[in-house]
């Protein structure tokens, strides 16, 4: 256990240096202009009004070129995600959206930084986006997602002060209905490891995915020097495991499989990989030889996105996987992260 938990704390110290230094930028929710037109010095690629982006299937993301609209919200069209760009003026730490509503996990920096998440919603497409709710986090964002219908969100952040961590950091993971009450932290849900109930003091939870029926879910669950996938119930406040070597699940578009970052080379680095909810068969995408820390997203049944920063540089892009053996990964959206599909 003491092995595992100085190897995660390595790797979340990597996650926490690239979240603040992502939370140096001003955190703002002004309302998006229908014609807003920005320059993106970076890439020098053109932009485009989120008026005309939002008319057809779209991937939101966060803007990471090294110019004044760094970390912001941005769109491209799905049929030239390479292509023009609509950036807007809500700034994120993490962002994702599903079926109208979006959720911006983001630093307020100032004397004592606080975090804040907020949820977000068009009533059409073209029109500003409005603040719907919203909740203070105890911690630095670390990752977030939207139920295939909008109306569940989660959040997770990172933490420090549980007694059972020496030193690092140790997550808080909270589902709640946008508009309406919390779940709670996902840590007080009744907990099923191999078919036995356990109430294990160091458990950590992060890296939700949701079914399509508003009650299922599934996260990652920590304990014991172990990483588990676990299938989360909201009617009953239950976690039963159903795999290992799981972490930040992503489920596909026809619910079948479940794409993850797995540990390798002694937890130093991880490899994306997809495992078949009905078999049971795990698949490592072999063609990504970079450690990929990120949750993933599915592009559609067959092809998976991640965010991966560019070496000696405090950029990153979003790169997209066929699922297939011997694919090879490209970069698809350049200058982004946190990407979020809208079909």
């Amino acid at each position: 256990m003491t092995t595992f938990w100085a190897k995660q704390r390595t790797a979340v110290f990597g996650a926490v240096v690239v979240l603040v230094t992502a939370g140096m930028t001003a955190y703002a929710l002004s309302a998006i202009a229908e014609n807003d037109r920005r320059t993106s010095k970076a890439t020098d690629a053109t932009t485009t009004s989120m008026t005309q982006i939002e008319q057809g299937p779209r991937i939101l993301f966060r803007h990471t070129g090294r110019d004044a609209d760094y970390g912001h919200v941005g769109a491209v069209a799905l049929a030239a995600p390479g292509g023009a760009r609509a950036l807007t003026d809500l700034s994120c730490d993490r962002v994702y959206a599903q079926a109208g509503s979006v959720s911006c996990l983001a630093t307020e920096r100032g004397v004592v930084s606080r975090y804040r998440a907020t949820d977000l919603a068009a009533s059409a497409p073209g029109k500003a986006w409005r603040e719907v709710d919203g909740t203070d986090l105890p911690g630095l964002p670390s990752r977030t997602r939207i139920s295939p219908d909008g109306k569940l969100v989660s959040s997770t952040v990172f933490v420090n002060g549980d007694s059972y961590m020496v030193s690092g950091f140790s997550t808080r993971t909270v589902i709640r209905r946008i508009g309406g009450a919390s779940y709670g932290d996902l840590e007080k849900f009744r907990l099923v490891i191999d078919g036995r109930r356990v109430t294990p003091v160091d458990r950590n939870i992060w890296g939700i995915t949701f079914a399509d029926d508003d009650r299922t879910f599934y996260a990652t669950v920590a304990t014991g020097g172990r990483t588990y996938l676990a299938r989360g119930d909201l009617s009953t406040r239950s976690l039963t495991t159903i795999a290992d070597h799981v972490e930040c699940p992503s489920l596909s578009p026809d619910g079948t499989r479940i794409a993850f970052k797995e540990a390798v080379d002694d937890g130093t680095r991880w490899t994306p990989a997809v495992l078949d909810l009905a078999t049971g068969k795990r698949t490592v995408l072999a063609g990504e030889t970079h450690s990929v820390d990120d949750q993933i997203e599915w592009l559609d049944d067959d092809t998976v996105l991640y965010g991966l920063g560019r070496e000696d540089e405090p950029v990153s892009d979003v790169w997209a996987l066929d699922t297939s053996a011997g694919a090879t990964p490209r970069v698809l959206i350049p200058e982004a992260s946190s990407p979020a599909v809208l079909r």
